[in-house]
């Protein structure tokens, strides 16, 4: 039951117990601050804690039920300046009032080191713009509610030539591309040293909007997001519920050093397009202890179509994330398939996944370009329940206007050129998954550009007795299929070690242009 500090603010701390544990301690615990019990039968690998004092020392004990050891560790929470009441500023949090006016102009009257403190009751709101050295509270019992109007949400222009006509200015994007689209309600523009934190709610409110209505056609201008922080450094959001996306959830977009710690991200399972977290070029990124539970990809990791790739050149790179839950979407943890930049140095550990159609998800194909190399990527002690297909590397994905074309789906090798991605490493490391129906793996590299090296170790693969058969990946010209093996094709170098399946039918391994195996 040892522990580490992960996130703490001037009012408040999370702390991750150390152990291989996915999402869940191995036994209950009970946690004291300053003596007094304010958890108990604890079983969250990652806790925290809000309503702290600013400058205080707190004693956190965590005591573990099973074995009676006690560890304990004091942290001081950090200085603050000013607290801004946003009822101060003339916010009603009625519910029906537009608080967007009270809650902008306290941010804006905030300080540097100061807090805008949100307290409980409903805010509906057009979008809010962050700025940079504050702290945003909200309180349990507070939400953000997003106005229903698309009228009130400003537009971010895709791009803008720079007056030297050097260089061009990056503000709106939609699915990799710098286009117009809408404001968010909590919108971040190169701000840094931001703290969103709390047990409150950012609530997009789209489903009483109709921003899920013909979701794929433009309407004049692109969607929202819920949260969007565009060239940010520095950012926390810590403790908060956000859900009810009018798209993606929470979006990051080429902005650096970010945390985002035990939250919890909820949209409906037939919502579409509504990811919970696309870090998109993002670097340095840790996504701890958070809930998931989407319309469509938990976590999808991108860095731009061609245009964007070729241009900025901007990888999503050094990221961590563990102790995380993620339950319905359609991949729990994806790469792509906007990844024109690259993807590299990712790592994936302690983590659940439960009734996700995939796993591991890498979805690219010709035309993403030379510069889109995902590399270095690894999982490890992941807990799979009821995932249809448990890992999935897809180099022939059919999306976009272009996706079904002869280019992407030929089987022939054509030229490696300025347009052909790159799969390096993959590394996936005591991973136990129960309960799928599709197909154990399926890796399909590209004729022209095989996958390098996919290495499976102390891997346990269990089918459903009674299955649903489907498309292990999203690919032009494959038939459905139920308790299939391990497909894989033009790889250079599979190395399977202790890699248990139950309950598959017909070939365990179904190899094709694999240059080198190992199986122990």
């Amino acid at each position: 039951m040892e522990f580490s500090e992960i996130a703490l603010t001037s009012r408040s701390l999370t702390i991750e117990l150390m152990n291989i544990d996915a999402y869940y301690t191995g036994e209950a615990y009970d946690i004291l601050v300053n003596d007094s019990l304010v958890i108990k039968n604890g079983l969250k690998n990652v806790v925290s804690f809000f309503g702290l004092e600013p400058d205080v020392e707190y004693t956190i004990e965590v005591l573990s039920k099973e074995s009676g050891n006690r560890f304990s560790s004091v942290i001081r929470t950090k200085k603050e300046y000013v607290r801004l009441n946003v009822k101060k500023f003339g916010a009603k949090g009625d519910g029906r009032s537009v608080d967007s006016l009270a809650i902008q102009a306290a941010i804006l009257s905030c300080p540097m080191n100061g807090t805008v403190y949100i307290p409980r009751g409903t805010y509906y709101c057009t979008p809010l713009f962050l700025k940079s050295n504050m702290t945003l509270e909200l309180e349990e019992g507070a939400t953000l509610l997003g106005h229903i109007d698309k009228e009130y949400y400003p537009v971010l222009p895709g791009y803008t030539v720079t007056t030297d006509e050097k260089d061009e200015y990056y503000l709106g994007t939609w699915e990799g591309n710098p286009l117009n689209s809408h404001a968010s309600l909590i919108t971040g523009i190169h701000v840094e040293n931001v703290s969103i934190i709390g047990k409150g709610i950012i609530d997009g409110n789209a489903a009483k909007s109709d921003w899920w209505i013909n979701p794929k056609q433009k309407r004049d201008i692109w969607r929202p997001r819920t949260i969007f922080l565009n060239g940010c450094n520095n950012i926390l959001l810590q403790g908060v519920t956000v859900r009810n996306s009018p798209s993606w959830t929470i979006h990051p977009y080429l902005s650096t050093h970010l945390n985002f710690i035990d939250l919890k991200i909820k949209n409906h399972k037939d919502s579409p397009n509504t990811d919970g977290l696309d870090p998109e070029s993002c670097s340095d990124v840790n996504i701890i202890g958070v809930d998931f539970s989407v319309g469509d990809d938990c976590i999808a990791i991108k860095s731009g179509k061609l245009y964007m790739g070729k241009r900025l050149k901007r990888p999503s790179e050094r990221m961590d994330i563990r102790n995380c839950r993620m339950r319905h979407g359609h991949g729990a943890v994806v790469i792509g398939s906007e990844m024109s930049g690259g993807a590299r140095d990712i790592k994936v550990s302690r983590c659940v996944f439960e009734q996700t159609d995939r796993g591991l998800r890498i979805k690219t194909r010709r035309g993403r370009g030379a510069d889109g190399v995902i590399d270095n990527i690894e999982f490890e002690h992941i807990k799979m329940s009821e995932v249809l297909t448990p890992f999935v590397i897809n180099m022939f994905y059919f999306c976009d206007p272009d996706g079904k074309s002869e280019y992407v789906w030929s089987k022939e090798s054509l030229p490696v050129d300025e347009y052909t991605p790159y799969l390096g490493r993959f590394k996936f490391n005591q991973i136990d998954c129960d309960g799928c129906e599709w197909a154990a793996a399926y890796f399909r590299g590209l004729p022209e550009q095989l996958i390098q090296e996919i290495e499976m170790k102390d891997i346990h693969i269990r089918f459903k007795q009674n299955v649903s058969i489907g498309h292990p990946a999203m690919m032009s010209f494959i038939e459905p299929v139920s308790k299939q093996g391990i497909v894989a094709d033009y790889i250079n170098k599979l190395c399977l070690e202790n890699v248990v399946i139950e309950g598959y039918e017909g070939d365990k391994l179904i190899i094709s242009n694999v240059n080198e195996i190992s199986e122990k």
